[in-house]
């Protein structure tokens, strides 16, 4: 018999050997596998494959709390939601994000402050441009629920063709830190701001990557509640296609919200977390996780 810290021991060891590299991220990360029955495989039976989804999120989740202890360490350790400006140094420049604290107030509105999951998935960005794992250059990314609009600046910063989108009482602000911190001379990329609600029917510009090239998507802290999942994966398959990658960036708030997600993305999606050790060193927090997803 073992104890729970022998079992998530365990699990870790298990975690080593399923290390592959997925997208058009360089690194390795661990993928999170769904163990199908033979039964399942030669009849499909989608109950069968709907139950291997939810052992497999549960399992993460079980993993995630053992491992991080999440609700041990200090939330907002990068960010100040109560100023009205956030400061950062970013690919050679020192960006100032504004915010909205009062927004705060607002029943559903979190966009309008940072949280950690988007300075540690826009810092991620640069490290790993940096150490050219994942080259941006005339990429094609679109942002999800961009909110203060942070990781899409670093992502434009690093050379790639940034769309921005948000719910459209969230872009005036967007908007704002876009022609503040992206008027460089010395720019190498593009970023523009578009409405898009999840689960609407997107606009061509956001579904269509340059010829040849493939396309990145990103979201950080878009994993928040049970009711948007389902308009979030609509969202997800509406704009990526075999040559997309997805990062997507969580807050560890809501062990549920998370298993739901990740139970219902394993149908479409391959999906792996990226260990710390391959963050930006200085951006890593116990409280946010880090995922990469590719179309099935």
């Amino acid at each position: 018999m073992t104890t729970g810290t022998e079992e998530v021991v365990l699990k870790e060891e298990e975690e080593e050997e399923r290390m592959v590299r997925m997208g058009s991220y360089g690194g390795m990360v661990r993928q999170l596998t769904v163990t199908a029955t033979a039964k399942s495989e030669e009849e499909e039976e989608e109950k069968e494959k709907e139950e291997c989804s939810y052992e497999a999120a549960a399992e993460e989740i079980m993993l995630l709390w053992g491992i991080q202890q999440p609700t041990l360490s200090k939330p907002n350790a990068f960010v100040s939601q109560a100023c009205l400006e956030l400061k950062l140094d970013a690919c050679g420049h020192s960006l100032s994000i504004f915010q909205s604290p009062s927004s705060l107030n607002t029943p559903g509105v979190t966009g309008a402050v940072m949280w950690d999951s988007g300075v540690v998935l826009g810092k991620f960005l640069e490290h790993a441009s940096d150490a050219e794992l994942l080259p941006l250059q005339g990429k094609k990314v679109v942002e999800l629920g961009s909110g203060c609009g942070l990781v899409g600046c670093i992502a434009a910063l690093l050379g790639g063709q940034v769309v921005l989108t948000d719910l459209p009482d969230r872009l005036r602000l967007l908007r704002k830190n876009i022609e503040v911190n992206l008027r460089h001379g010395d720019m190498r990329g593009s970023a523009k701001v578009m409405e898009f609600t999840w689960g609407d029917d997107p606009d061509p510009e956001l579904t269509e990557p340059p010829p040849d090239l493939g396309k990145q998507l990103l979201g950080s802290d878009v994993i928040y509640s049970e009711e948007a999942v389902l308009d979030l994966l609509s969202a997800l398959q509406q704009l990526s296609g075999g040559e997309t990658t997805i990062f997507l960036a969580g807050e560890l708030r809501n062990d549920a919200v998370l298993e739901y997600f990740l139970e219902c993305a394993m149908k479409d999606f391959v999906i792996g977390r990226l260990d710390q050790r391959q963050w930006h060193p200085e951006y890593c927090s116990s409280r946010v996780v880090l995922y990469v997803l590719v179309r099935k």
